[in-house]
């Protein structure tokens, strides 16, 4: 039992590793545009608090060598991404950022530490930080469902990371499997509701992967007949009311120009006749 526990173990880490690279395409995207449009952060700075705990839980219990390893690995890669995001990243999400990451992996992991090392001894200590752990491991899968507000509201998958989401159902699927032939239920019971929201992420994804191409399909006939009718506003045809109006136009200005010699030769003998009465006086 406890080869297969550890066979689970290893394919574990490799998934949880997969995990953690599955955001480089959202950082790519984030480094082409030079910015970080609608991506969050809060992802990174929940999945490097799990992985700090998890050490911390590791040390506390024995034959845990493979949770070590593949959390170091994961707390160094996440703080890659956190870097990486504060760099691109607008002046307020930059702050939001770095409250977040104090709050969560300064303060609070501080406390976690300082309260179980005063407050708890042996084997109590362990199970009250197996506790943390498994709240938080839940963080970390309900983390990418805050985007789901925004994928049902747009009905567009374009921000929701789903290679990390479907990491995360795969790596759920073999964690739990390694909590469960090991015995440790703080692994195991937090990657049932891992899978589960994993699966909730995938069928939304397959709901509206497609959702933009069809809206903008459906408005190009609208677009297309809106061009049309103002190419027809810009190049009329010429109708018979038009040309009365051009008619109409001559005739005015004709008769205003016959007009002005004669409004002239007025001014002028109007002019003439003040300037004699100005004389006489």
């Amino acid at each position: 039992m406890s080869h297969l526990a550890f066979a689970f173990g290893i394919l574990g880490s490799i998934v949880s590793f997969m995990v953690y690279l599955s955001p480089v395409p959202t950082f790519y995207r984030i480094y082409q545009k030079k910015s970080t449009e609608g991506f969050q952060s809060v992802p990174y700075v929940v999945g490097l608090f799990s992985s700090v705990l998890w050490i911390y839980y590791a040390f506390l219990k024995p034959n845990t060598t493979l949770l070590i390893i593949i959390n170091s690995v994961g707390c160094f890669i996440q703080a890659i991404y956190i870097c990486f995001y504060l760099f691109y990243a607008t002046k307020n999400d930059r702050m939001q950022t770095v409250k977040l990451v104090l709050l969560l992996n300064v303060i609070g992991f501080g406390l976690i530490v300082l309260l179980t090392h005063f407050l708890t001894k042996g084997t109590q200590r362990a199970q009250i930080v197996g506790w943390i752990c498994l709240v938080f491991s839940l963080l970390v899968f309900v983390a990418p469902l805050g985007i789901l507000r925004k994928v049902i509201r747009t009905k567009s998958v374009e921000y929701m990371p789903v290679l990390l989401s479907f990491f995360l159902t795969l790596s759920a699927i073999m964690w739990f499997f390694y909590g469960l032939l090991s015995k440790d239920y703080n692994i195991a019971i937090p990657n049932i509701l891992g899978f589960s929201f994993g699966i909730v992420q995938m069928v939304l994804y397959v709901i509206y992967k497609n959702a933009k191409k069809k809206v903008v399909e459906e408005k190009l006939p609208e677009v297309k007949n809106e061009i049309i009718a103002l190419g027809d506003l810009k190049h009329p045809e010429p109708n018979d009311q038009i040309i009365d109006v051009v008619k109409l136009s001559a005739m005015m200005c004709s008769e205003i120009i016959a007009k002005v010699p004669q409004l002239n030769n007025n001014i002028l003998s109007n002019t003439e006749e003040n300037d004699k009465a100005t004389t006489k006086s």
